[in-house]
């Protein structure tokens, strides 16, 4: 198990984030290396990099907290893969956002800024997609099928999960934007570990929460999941 460093990033891309902002206050119990608060969302993607420690775990408001640190393992690391577990694409454009929400936009953000190729990269859980996200996948062959983790993951130096909770059926966890027929926290868990099987987890990061003292014990199992530990397992006392 890898001791991990939390990175807090409380901005939410958007109209009525508010509730998600909130979240990414929750008590995690790891040891806390950043928390980036700036009103740019290009600043942001840099300080997150920057920030980044060993084994990084970010607790964000909404999905744009995902890009500086998938960027900055890229960085780190060179080839790595991209899971995205989502209810939604996040693969729409200024032009293409019906909402015109960045938060709508950041796994697309990463594909266009080849951060990481269609190839090494993955979204997972999506059931409401706008038809030019559906259009994306089609066009770039992005995998939405978990039978392709193979071939996702084949070649890379490890990879990020980021995990929108709304990706969750809502009674699973408590989420900003809860979309019906989704994961149990069991089957994400499973694929966690099929992913860790595979290739090192480089880093992970939550988002798309509502602040919920459940949630916390739901975001340490996923965490172990990857392999990551905080202070309970590390014999230290429980929270900030």
């Amino acid at each position: 198990m890898k001791a991990a460093g939390l990175i807090r990033v409380p901005r939410a891309w958007g109209a009525g984030g508010a509730p998600m902002e909130a979240a990414a206050e929750m008590p995690l119990d790891f040891d806390e290396v950043a928390t980036v608060r700036t009103d740019d969302l290009d600043e942001q993607h840099e300080q997150i990099a920057a920030a980044l420690p060993e084994w990084p775990v970010v607790l964000g408001g909404c999905c744009c907290a995902h890009v500086g640190a998938a960027r900055g393992l890229a960085r780190r690391h060179g080839r790595i893969a991209v899971i995205w577990l989502d209810a939604h694409g996040d693969l729409n454009t200024a032009e293409t956002s019906p909402s015109g929400n960045e938060w709508g936009m950041p796994y697309r953000m990463l594909l266009d800024a080849r951060d990481v190729a269609p190839a090494d990269a993955a979204l997972f859980g999506s059931r409401n997609l706008d038809p030019p996200e559906q259009d994306f996948i089609e066009r770039v062959g992005l995998a939405t099928d978990c039978a392709r983790i193979g071939s996702v993951l084949e070649g890379v130096t490890g990879a990020y999960l980021a995990v929108d909770c709304d990706v969750f059926d809502p009674g699973e966890i408590r989420c900003f934007m809860p979309e019906p027929h989704g994961a149990t926290v069991s089957e994400v868990a499973s694929l966690i570990a099929e992913v860790r099987a595979r290739t090192p987890i480089l880093g992970m990061g939550f988002t798309g929460l509502v602040a919920a003292a459940d949630n916390v014990g739901t975001l340490d199992r996923l965490a172990c999941a990857a392999g990551f530990n905080g202070h309970r397992t590390a014999g230290r006392p429980k929270g900030r």
